[in-house]
Order: C-alpha cells, then structure tokens, then sequence
C-alpha cells in the first residue's frame, strides 16, 4: 500500500529540519499506537535527506552497540577505530557529527532502552545539553508504549523532561482518507468505509494487510479475521501486554465490559466487584486507551459520565475477540461469525455516531460537538452541536437503517438542552449509511 496522507506532520518535520540547519539541533517525539505508521512516517520525511536509521532491538546493550556501530560506519562510509559498547559513547559520536554534517538521525523503539540500561537517559541528557547548541542533527526517538514514553519525556522527575522540541503523537487516518485508500483500490462504497472503519479504526497496517488480500466488504474483513493463524486474533493481546504488564488481567477485564456497553464505574464495578477508579484513571491518562465522555453541555464538575474505548480496532477486539476466546481457540469460526452477524447491528450503532461527530469535526463550523444524555440516561441524543457564533445548536439521530428514524421523538428529546439555549436557531437532521458521503463534503467545505 502507497503511502497515505500525513501531510501536516511531513511539514512539521520539514519545519524542525530547517530551523536544524539554520540554528542548532532539535529533538522530535513521534509516538502513538502500534501498526499506526510512526516508522514509516519518519523515513518518508528522511527519505530526500542524509539519515542514519537505529531500531532499538532488545539485546545486551554491547551487542546493541555492535548493530549500530556497523550503520554509523555504513553511514559514515569509513571504518571507526576502536571499540564502542556503551550506547551513550556512540551517541557522542553522533552529536559531534552534527557539527560538521547536517543529517537526521532516528532512533527507533527508543523505549527499549529503559530495559536494557536506564541510566543511558541521564546519559543522553548530558551530552545532548553539552552538545545541543554545536550541532544540527535533528534527532527522531520513535516508541510505541504510548506509557513509557510519555514517562521519558513527560515526566518531570524523568532527565530528558523538557529536552523534546516537539512531540508529536500519531493518529489513526481519519475518514477522508479511508475513503481516498479505498477509491483508489476501486472498492469505495459508503458501507466499505463504514465497515472498515469500525473493524481497523483507520490503523494503516490493518488496511494493508486486508486489502493484501482483497478484503474490502464488511464479510470478507470479517472472514479474513477470523480464520486460523490471523494476525488479528492475538493483536490485542500483544499491543497492551507491554502497556499493562502483571496487572494486564484487571485492565483487560474491564475494557471488555466497556466493550459490552457497561460504560459506567458503577456498571463496571457491579460486575468485578472491587473499585475501579485508578484503573480507569490509567486507562484514560497514562494510557490513552479510554476516553470520559459527558454530555454536551455538561458542567466540568459533573459525575454524568460515561468511558469509551477510543480506538476502534481494540473496542472490536475486546467485544468480539477476547470475549469469545475460548471458541476460536477452539476453531469455530463459522460459529464466530455468526455472532457477529447476531450482535453487529447493535454494536455498530454507537460507532456511526462517533463517525460522523470525527467527520464534522473535520469541519470549523461547530465549537461543541458529543452526544446528550440526562441522569438515568434519559433523553440520549445521538450527536449535538452547538454554534455560540452563529446561536445555532444542532441535533441528530443516527441508525444503520433510516427507516426507523423518528423525527418528532427526537425534537421531543430536546426540550431540557433547548433550556439553556433559549434564542438559538434548532436543526434536526436524520443520519445513516446513506448519509456519510453528504457529510464528508460538507465537513471539507
């Protein structure tokens, strides 16, 4: 597959390169989940420039030295007399050739380090601060434990605390773009887009490897995943192992109940029967992995709230996957899919919302925009949006099937919001399938 999109980040690059060439070093964090494009973004920029290339393997440090002493010769295109086996003497090297050669250097999995020698990040720090102002390399530490790099970088009991130029953390494409990758393989519908953004949450290793394959329609993505030997099945497990670690066991249980719709502590805890809020407080801050959702509208303060899974591929994995383990362990796909089949309309439902709320965010026209609900979740309003500029506030219903959209039950949902927006101009709109094309113009205009 080409490469797709990330043209605001290859120009923040290019931006940090130049100010490299014209002042002195930089340092760029590129993080972000797993299969999401952080490497190859990174060489992409590279490409056009000289770069050195470094993929942080889990081996004894001295061993780590010898792999990457050989690229720093290949780079260099000389042999380097003697013997380098601490990471922080070749890293010294590296800076000082900043000093007579304008290059990027890119360290990849960075957070490896942690576990081969810790002490290698006070190291950096001090010859990066001896060096900074001499040099024009522009370092690039990539890492994919979202956790751990946030600690190194982030933390400011940590040593390279404050020494990041610019962290950039990578996201998933959005829905323009899904919808540009499957035109250009000829397989656009609104339904492929749709079906393809809820499975793989716009991650580009998974749209690679299923379109490898020719797998573009709800049921062959389907097909495709549960089979023996796929790919899919133990991804989730090994993306937030490392994340987790001993206590993956308590984590992993409460994202496949919010993966199941029990979106409260309350609900969540009912069913684990132990306090869950640090765990979700984790989950949420050091981990990104659940996001707290009030409703539109809603004081700061207020205990109205709901978690969510924010990557889709992972709230998929949780509800359909992990939670029937034991069967596809056991082989029985057919049986696998026909749950699917069973489950995949309600599932679903929740996920077109959240398509369309990222679709017109795309769009500047709209300052607030999430869902409603009141306590008890009563009056639960699919999508609000609301214009202070303009005094407009919008309201949508959304369904797989538009059919079954009732228009006058909606406006009845409205009554309480509609309070304390008294002079505001209302629109209603009914959302489906049918309607994401619509939308995706609406939101580029």
């Amino acid at each position: 597959m080409k490469f797709y999109n990330r043209i605001d980040e290859l120009n923040t690059l290019n931006d940090i390169y130049n100010q490299c060439q014209n002042s002195y070093g930089k340092i760029t964090v590129l993080t972000g989940r797993r299969r999401i494009g952080k490497t190859l973004l990174a060489k992409k920029y590279a490409e056009d420039k000289d770069h050195l290339y470094l993929f942080t393997s889990k081996k004894a440090e001295k061993l780590l030295c010898e792999e990457f002493v050989t690229e720093y010769e290949n780079f260099i295109k000389e042999k380097h007399i003697g013997t380098i086996e601490r990471f922080s003497e070749l890293f010294e090297l590296l800076l000082k050739l900043g000093t007579q050669k304008k290059y990027v250097l890119i360290i990849d999995e960075f957070q490896e380090f942690k576990k081969i020698n810790k002490s290698i990040f006070s190291e950096i720090q001090n010859i990066w601060d001896k060096y900074k102002f001499n040099t024009h390399v522009h370092i690039i530490f990539i890492g994919s434990i979202y956790s751990l790099m946030t600690d190194i970088f982030q933390n400011e009991k940590e040593p390279l605390y404050g020494r990041a130029d610019k962290i950039l953390y990578i996201k998933p494409f959005n829905p323009n773009t899904i919808k540009k990758i499957l035109t250009d393989y000829k397989n656009y519908t609104e339904e492929n887009l749709f079906y393809n953004y809820l499975i793989t949450g716009g991650v580009p290793r998974y749209h690679e490897l299923l379109y490898e394959n020719g797998s573009f329609t709800k049921e062959k993505i389907i097909d495709q995943i549960f089979q023996k030997d796929s790919f899919f099945i133990e991804e989730g497990r090994s993306l937030l192992i490392q994340e987790f670690g001993k206590e993956y066991g308590i984590y992993f249980s409460i994202l496949e109940l919010i993966s199941s719709g029990k979106t409260s502590r309350s609900e969540i805890e009912s069913v684990l029967e132990k306090s869950t809020g640090g765990y979700l407080e984790r989950l949420e801050n050091e981990y990104d992995i659940v996001v707290k959702v009030k409703p539109v509208s809603q004081k700061k303060d207020s205990r109205n709230q709901k978690y969510t899974i924010k990557d889709n591929f992972i709230r998929f994995w949780f509800r359909f996957i992990y939670k029937n383990m034991t069967i596809i362990q056991n082989e029985r796909f057919e049986y696998i899919k026909k749950l699917i089949e069973r489950d995949i309309s309600t599932y679903a439902g929740p996920i077109l919302e959240k398509l369309f709320i990222e679709i017109m965010k795309q769009s500047p026209k709209y300052g607030l925009i999430g869902t409603y609900w009141e306590k008890g979740n009563l009056n639960e309003i699919d999508i609000v949006a609301i214009d202070e500029i303009l005094q407009e506030i919008y309201f949508a219903e959304v369904k797989l099937n538009k059919n079954k959209i009732k228009m006058n039950k909606l406006k009845e949902k409205t009554e309480n919001i509609l309070k304390k927006y008294d002079g505001y101009n209302s629109i209603y709109e009914s959302l489906s399938l049918t309607d994401i094309d619509r939308k995706i113009v609406e939101g580029n205009s």
